[in-house]
């Protein structure tokens, strides 16, 4: 098999990614999907090796074909998890886990706590329930140190570098720091202001739909609604002067 000298480039989603990642930190990449990311982190040594899992054989399978093309079997190690399962305590000090539901990375989260907590610090992208899964890490004793949002394809993804803290700041109990994230509300995002744009033109024409439904869940799906207006509301106060 020849040996791939060429660097991979990542898509901007998970270049974003890449850049929160701690220089010189052992990485376990949770849903690894076919690997690039794994691969880029050893080829740019951000990371001096990378264990590299997923839940599906097939993607795994197709990882491991990257990884040998690129001649890293030494950096990389593939296995099949189920989230943190097959990660063994104190192996890694970085974890990125990006692409999947709030939920389910809260579950990931859960079952794996004890190995999570010898995590030094966790790189998430959430692809929804944000601000139930920021309610979650904040629960769970984590404090967010650096965000970020990207734009690509007419989509918005929203991602975090998250530690282990004692304490968590109190402004981010606040229900619009939850829904759109502390530190992008903080240094003014430009991408997340036009998410806020897109998102409110969106629920202002469900809203307006809705009030004329006679749908037995129209009244709370209304309520649900007009909370998230207010929190976009009170985020763009961030964006005045």
């Amino acid at each position: 098999m020849k040996i791939m000298s060429k660097e991979v480039e990542l898509s901007a989603r998970m270049q974003a990614i890449a850049n929160l990642v701690t220089p010189g930190n052992v990485v376990c990449d949770v849903g690894c999907d076919h690997g690039f990311l794994s691969i880029y982190l050893v080829q740019n040594k951000i990371s001096p090796r990378v264990i590299a899992m997923d839940v599906r054989s097939g993607p795994l399978s197709r990882c491991q074909e990257h990884v040998a093309q690129y001649g890293l079997e030494q950096y990389i190690t593939m296995r099949l998890s189920d989230g943190l399962e097959c990660l063994l305590s104190g192996e890694a000090e970085t974890m990125v886990c990006a692409g999947m539901g709030g939920r389910l990375m809260q579950r990931i989260l859960t079952e794996g706590e004890e190995k999570a907590a010898g995590l030094k610090e966790l790189i998430l992208q959430p692809q929804s329930e944000l601000k139930m899964f920021r309610k979650f890490l904040r629960g769970q004793g984590y404090c967010t140190v650096e965000e970020n949002m990207i734009e690509e394809d007419g989509k918005f993804y929203p991602m975090m570098k998250v530690v282990p803290a004692s304490r968590v700041k109190s402004g981010q109990e606040r229900s619009v720091c939850d829904r759109f994230g502390t530190l992008l509300l903080e240094k003014n995002d430009p991408v997340l202001y036009r998410f806020l744009k897109q998102r409110e033109m969106q629920l202002l024409l469900i809203r307006e739909g809705i009030l004329t439904s006679s749908h037995t869940g129209a009244r709370q799906r209304l309520c649900e609604i007009d909370s998230e207006l207010a929190d976009i509301s009170e985020a763009f106060r961030y964006y005045e002067g």
